[in-house]
């Protein structure tokens, strides 16, 4: 009860809500669980928490962080700071390995390796800081393209390659929709909120127009040149006329709302989204099409923002070789097959990519597995614990530019001194 009440004071204190659920055996090992709450998230990981305490004959309390990922890291940051035991195993952004490093053990003392070398090799790469892994990969992501496929047919319009040719048929189905009754009908919803969702869409548009990834990975600071100015300049274009106003305080389930509810054309976002478009009460169900995202026009390219998140094991942990098993039991084969299932969550183990009701379940992991291998990745691991400065400036600047309060390329200038600053001249 100390460790809950400990835990509700600290979330209070970040102005964040928590909400906590106990599974297990009396007299037992307890421990405490962090998982989102975006979309089924909370549901599926509180139904594999579950599983494993049956199996084990341990208490698992479930912890609901904020869907935002720049409010979750905060917190994160507050209860680590505190060298707090508050939390096992914490649920970490494919983004935060360097920024949270030294507050979690070691998993290769505990996990054997042939199962480690299942994942992905680029994400346990990741995910290893200073010869150390620190976290199990749980689920990859990567931004896609949300299509409604009866639309797209009603008006004879095929899918777009490029970012212009989606314009062009969210403005012309639109206006349509709207003349034959439906006044709330979007062209394309998208996450323009200023957080780290914005980084990532952001950084997708640059990437699609081949205008580099902010800070290259050997340090180099990219951000200002026409390409992302141009990307910039584009997105600012659709806030008020394709996309609503309210778009700029959007995050993930605001677009899919929105989406959802049948009152948009297109929709970027993760691939959990799937799963709720095709449930059984949805209104789009079998009326949507998933693609990769538009290029940047003739001479652009198709990318996807890196997502993903992990499992790590806190070194404050009163019980770590029971909360690294439930890492083990909640990173394998079988769960991970089961989440991708129900919930669209994207395996971290290639095999999973084959498996045949994986593929009937999601059947675009197959045909779009290229865009999740060679999803475009923030620079976090060449800014390291600055990471989350950069991000800031950046999701800051574009949203000045989405809102009209800047043109793009005064924003790329004065986001390149403003990052020549953090880095202290490009020595990061």
């Amino acid at each position: 009860m100390l460790r809950r009440l400990e835990s509700c004071v600290l979330a209070a204190a970040a102005g964040i809500a928590v909400t906590l659920g106990t599974i297990g055996i009396a007299g037992a090992a307890n421990v405490t669980l962090s998982c989102g709450a975006v979309g089924l998230e909370l549901e599926i990981c509180k139904e594999g928490a579950e599983a494993w305490a049956a199996k084990s004959g341990n208490h698992v309390e479930v912890i609901s962080t904020p869907n935002s990922a720049t409010e979750r890291l905060a917190l994160y940051q507050q209860i680590l700071a505190a060298n707090s035991a508050d939390i096992d195993v914490f649920q970490i952004d494919v983004i935060w390995p360097g920024i949270l490093a030294d507050h979690f053990i070691d998993l290769s003392k505990y996990i054997p390796q042939e199962e480690i070398d299942q994942h992905f090799k680029a994400i346990v790469e990741n995910n290893t800081v200073d010869g150390r892994f620190i976290a199990m990969p749980w689920f990859t992501d990567a931004g896609l393209l949300y299509y409604r496929k009866d639309l797209l047919d009603k008006y004879d319009r095929p899918v777009p390659r490029t970012w212009q040719e989606l314009e062009e048929t969210a403005r012309l189905i639109q206006a349509a929709e709207r003349e034959a009754g439906n006044p709330k009908m979007w062209g394309f919803v998208y996450q323009a909120k200023a957080y780290e969702g914005l980084t990532v869409d952001a950084l997708e548009w640059i990437d699609s127009w081949r205008g580099g990834t902010i800070v290259e990975p050997d340090g180099t600071i990219s951000i200002n040149n026409p390409r992302a100015a141009a990307a910039l300049t584009w997105a600012a274009g659709t806030v008020g006329t394709i996309a609503p106003e309210g778009v700029l305080n959007y995050a993930e389930e605001e677009s899919r709302g929105v989406f959802q509810s049948g009152n948009a054309v297109f929709m970027r976002n993760w691939p959990y989204a799937w799963a709720l478009s095709q449930a059984e009460d949805s209104p789009i169900r079998g009326k949507v099409g998933v693609v990769a995202l538009p290029k940047g026009g003739p001479d652009g390219k198709h990318t996807g923002g890196l997502g993903g998140w992990q499992l790590a094991v806190s070194k404050y942990s009163e019980n770590p070789e029971v909360a690294a098993d439930l890492v083990r039991y909640l990173t394998s084969y079988d769960e991970q097959k089961r989440r991708a299932i129900k919930g669209s969550y994207n395996p971290t183990i290639e095999a999973l990519y084959r498996d045949p009701e994986v593929l009937a379940a999601v059947p675009f992991f197959g045909s779009l597995f290229d865009t999740f291998v060679n999803a475009v990745a923030r620079p976090s691991r060449v800014t390291g614990a600055k990471y989350n400065q950069v991000s800031a400036e950046f999701f800051n600047a574009v949203h000045a530019v989405l809102s009209g309060e800047i043109d793009a390329k005064t924003a790329v200038a004065q986001l390149e001194r403003k990052l020549e600053r953090i880095s202290r001249g490009g020595r990061w």
